[in-house]
């Protein structure tokens, strides 16, 4: 009689702990939840940014952004010097594990060396940005 309580319990376990395992690999982990924010020269690479542009003129660099909040997300970029807004990108909404890479220009008013072009990365709905860049240029 035993024998037959152990033989059970022993494959209750057995099927536990297959059921376990099984649902483990099926349900993926949720990890950190983010959003790569990144910008690229006008060719595409981590390289030749614009340096030196002139005032009143619009200077391009690719922006990037990859959602990696487990959800939909939407997103508003702004490009700024001085507290003011010199260029933007709207509208940009992205599925879980969606990447939006498009030119954005900018176009810096006034003359400066070492001016600071601040790009905002904002969620839709939030009032503070989310993440920020710096890109720095000489505006003659």
């Amino acid at each position: 009689m035993l024998n037959k309580i152990l033989t059970v319990v022993f494959a209750v376990l057995i099927v536990a702990a297959i059921a376990a395992i099984v649902w483990l690999a099926i349900v993926p982990e949720k990890g950190d939840r983010f959003s790569e924010f990144y910008i690229l020269g006008p060719d595409g690479k981590a390289d030749n940014y614009p340096h030196d542009v002139k005032a009143g003129r619009a200077a391009t660099v690719i922006v990037g952004v990859v959602n990696h909040e487990h959800e939909p997300a939407s997103y508003h970029v702004l490009a700024e010097t001085d507290n003011t807004t010199i260029g933007e990108a709207d509208n940009i909404t992205l599925a879980d594990g969606q990447k939006w890479e498009e030119p954005v220009n900018f176009t810096p008013k006034k003359a400066a060396d070492n001016q600071t072009i601040e790009f905002f990365l904002y969620k839709t709905g939030q009032a503070a940005p989310y993440l920020s860049l710096n890109l720095w240029v000489n505006v003659k």
